[in-house]
């Protein structure tokens, strides 16, 4: 593993030049906090002494090379993100809060970046339940 020499954005991916000439990149989706960044913020970053991992300070967010070289790419087409495409007024950050997780996590498995548990699964589908009646109780 090298040690990351630049890191820059597109649209849709973070990428690093490691000290080997590696190029990797990864989607933001795998990074919710950056990905909701802007491009300004997502700027905003410092290499560690070691040039193993990247530091956002007024994100509150850090990322370790090791994360550019896991093999998966996000997939959308999951349950909680087939729910959350279908329904896109749910509003993460509060689902998350009303749930009683991170925000980064929920947004993990809304992209297919992670797999909830069958129980946290049940957690997420009964609090759309929740809030759809007392939506119809209006």
């Amino acid at each position: 593993m090298g040690m990351i020499e630049k890191v820059w954005f597109d649209a849709k991916r973070i990428y690093l030049l490691t000290d080997k000439g590696e190029e990797l990149s990864r989607p933001l989706e795998a990074f919710p906090v950056l990905k909701d960044a802007s491009s300004e913020e997502r700027m905003n970053f410092r290499i560690g002494k070691f040039g193993d991992d990247i530091r956002w300070e007024k994100l509150d967010e850090d990322i370790h090379i090791s994360s550019f070289y896991e093999t998966a790419e996000p997939n959308p087409e999951n349950e909680i993100g087939q729910i959350f495409s279908r329904f896109p007024q749910l509003n993460v950050s509060e689902m998350a809060r009303y749930i009683g997780i991170n925000k980064s996590l929920l947004a993990k498995y809304i992209y297919g970046i992670r797999r909830p548990s069958a129980e946290r699964m049940r957690q997420i589908k009964h609090a759309i339940h929740v809030m759809g009646e007392e939506l119809v109780a209006v």
